[in-house]
Order: C-alpha cells, then structure tokens, then sequence
C-alpha cells in the first residue's frame, strides 16, 4: 500500500504495516520535485521503488502538478514510460 504522507513530504509503501520504502518531494508551487527514492534492503528487486514512482506521477497527474525528477530513480522510470514525459518540466 502507497500512501502519501503530506506532513512529512513523502511517499510511503506499506507492507504487512511496515514502512518498506519511501520516495522524498518538495512542492514548490505548481510543481511537485521528487527528490529521493528508498526502498528498504529487506525488500530490494521486488519493484517497490517502481510502485512508488508510479504513485507519485499519479497522484502528480491527478493534481495537475508539474514534475521534476530530481530523484535518479525516478528520472529513469519516466525515461522507460513515456506517459509521463508530458508532465516534467
């Protein structure tokens, strides 16, 4: 489960109720700047930093945010998924 924490400016990826990763964003007007991706060594190569990229363009999307992708990470996912090149500024 992906949440977004707005007090703490973050993503968050829930498994078994325990906080598996989280990806960082600062917002900045109309533009949301995903900063950092962390996925809990426990869980790596399962696709969660994935399924929070994901979330995050999402949820981005649906506010009619702009993106910047300041996160490597994410910079990658948008690269292999071009729906979302048309939101990065």
């Amino acid at each position: 489960m992906v949440i977004n924490n707005e007090t703490d400016s973050r993503y968050e990826l829930h498994v078994d109720g325990q906080l598996a990763g989280q990806l960082d964003y600062q917002l900045i007007g109309d533009v949301i700047a995903l900063t950092h991706t962390e996925v809990d060594e426990a869980y790596a190569g399962q696709g969660l930093g994935a399924q929070l990229a994901k979330f995050a363009l999402d949820d981005a999307q649906a506010r009619g945010l702009k993106v910047s992708p300041i996160c490597p990470f994410v910079a990658k996912y948008i690269d292999k998924h071009p729906e979302y090149r048309v939101t990065v500024r």
